[in-house]
């Protein structure tokens, strides 16, 4: 070899001549490319299992725990309004029975839902006679009402016009009223209303927002 002839060098880069630091520089830019789209994914389908886990939430309260109702009519004023809304917990009667003073949504008709108070309970005696009730021949105390009834005596009047004779609530029903007694279609007309009619009870106001309340 002469003088002059150059020594050829080892090349320190990669196979297909470019620079070993390029070439890495260009793999760790896929590798982060690819982190990049798989987090995206990932995020996608965590927004996603949020998104139906939220919505089977929804279908279960609205369908099998809870239900919003809307007051329609006078039937329960003064203490509910028509057009409130109401929510109703439709699986408390699941676990026990319904008790007396309880606001109740039934089944009246295929078609339509009352809203009504329970007055008297199965195996029981009820006799209405106008503003007086009395359930196994004791009085019945109302403090739902009382303030109407006394507004009512103090202009010589009477609260309740509608009275009925003594009667026997029959096994695994309930008898209700509407708080409005002169203008309400209750149990006095339509007869006791049977647990599998009862929708729930209604437990709290929740429109509108000046009436948000739990329901006594």
């Amino acid at each position: 070899m002469s003088e002059n002839e150059e020594k050829e060098q080892p090349f320190a880069g990669t196979p297909d001549g470019r620079p070993e630091a390029t070439d890495r520089g260009e793999a760790e830019e896929r590798m982060n490319a690819n982190r990049g789209g798989s987090k995206a994914k990932s995020e996608a389908w965590e927004w996603t299992k949020a998104f139906l886990i939220a919505l089977a939430l929804v279908v279960i309260i609205r369908h099998f725990l809870f239900e919003t109702y809307i007051v329609d009519g006078p039937s329960m004023q003064p203490n509910f309004d028509s057009g409130e809304r109401l929510i109703v917990n439709k699986i408390l009667y699941d676990f026990r029975d319904p008790k007396r003073g309880e606001v109740i949504v039934f089944h009246a008709t295929e078609e339509k839902d009352f809203i009504k108070r329970i007055i008297a309970l199965p195996g029981e005696t009820i006799k209405v006679d106008k503003d007086e009730v009395y359930i196994n021949g004791q009085l019945l105390d109302e403090p739902y009402i009382r303030e109407e009834v006394e507004k009512k005596k103090k202009e010589e009047k009477t609260y309740n016009d509608l009275s009925m004779p003594e009667m026997t609530v029959p096994e695994g029903t309930v008898f209700v009223m509407g708080d409005n007694r002169s203008d309400s279609t209750d149990s006095r007309m339509i007869g006791p209303i049977p647990y599998d009619q009862i929708v729930g009870r209604a437990d709290i106001v929740l429109w509108p927002p000046k009436r948000i309340q739990f329901v006594h």
